[in-house]
């Protein structure tokens, strides 16, 4: 399982990460995305690493670099406040700073892991599944809600660019609490996503005549119909006791299908979003 999460890992830090803050729209964000691969390379190569000083050391420079991305969260929302005097800070908002934060969370667990101590009682196969959760549980799905909220601007986009966010912080709060609480956050998670491939589905995907666009973005939702379902059974079953997937096959089904299937098709279909072509492949 190992190699598969690795290989799950790198694919959020090399490709889905930098990828994702081109589409955020946030120009403060440009100087740390072109620094990123100085940051997540050195973490890559972690993984591959045994345990030890020259692991520890490589995780903390990708620790460096999300450290970094999370400080661009708190004075982005207080220039939002401070620009909002009538309405609050909007969800497609809110997931983006979500965005920013959830990479912090998994390098802190991967410095742990790489260092072979358990951090706030945590094993360390726990800290190492961690990484990758809040690469695409966190990172890739607080991104792609916010980007669907700004374009199905509905009370269906509004709960969805918000239960994710809030779904992830109550999935982190359960790691400490207790299997209910992580529970609450896969329900709360699991009913955001599907409202984001739903919305997908019906507002982003119908609209575009480009038919690798309309692929990428069936693709991204048909998978989070599926491998949510997953999630739901495997907190459903830590928290009852009833049978449920163990975490190698959460890894190979459910941690796999989010990786390629719904963030790296999501980003590559809202970029083409971002940046449309004509036939002859030219930027129109």
């Amino acid at each position: 399982m190992s190699v598969l999460v690795n290989l799950i890992v790198m694919l959020g830090m090399l490709v889905v990460v930098p990828a994702g803050l081109r589409l955020a729209g946030a120009p403060e964000l440009d100087r740390v995305r072109r620094l990123w691969p100085l940051f997540a390379v050195p973490g890559a190569v972690a993984l591959w690493l045994p345990r030890g000083v020259p692991a520890t050391a490589l995780a903390s420079c990708y620790a460096l670099g999300a450290v970094l991305l999370a400080l661009h969260a708190p004075p982005r929302l207080f220039r939002n406040l401070a620009a909002s005097r009538i309405h609050a800070v909007t969800p497609a908002e809110v997931a983006l700073l979500t965005a920013l934060v959830t990479p912090s969370i998994a390098a802190t667990a991967l410095v742990a892991e790489r260092s072979g101590h358990p951090l706030f009682g945590f094993g360390l196969g726990i800290l190492a599944l961690t990484v990758p959760h809040f690469h695409f549980a966190g990172f890739a799905a607080a991104l792609v809600a916010g980007l669907v909220s700004r374009v199905a601007d509905s009370t269906a986009g509004r709960f969805a660019a918000l239960s994710v966010p809030l779904g992830t912080l109550l999935v982190l709060i359960g790691y400490f609490i207790g299997d209910r609480a992580e529970l609450a956050g896969a329900v709360v998670l699991t009913a955001g996503m599907w409202t984001v491939a739903l919305l997908t589905w019906h507002s982003v995907r119908a609209g575009q005549q480009d038919r690798i666009t309309r692929l990428l973005l069936a693709t991204s939702s048909a998978v989070l119909a599926v491998t949510m379902v997953l999630a739901l059974s495997w907190a459903l079953g830590e928290a009852t006791g009833l049978p449920h997937p163990t975490l190698t096959w959460m890894a190979a089904t459910h941690g796999l299908g989010n990786a390629l299937g719904f963030a790296l098709c999501s980003v590559l279909a809202w970029r083409r979003l971002q940046n449309p072509t004509d036939h002859e492949g030219r930027t129109v």
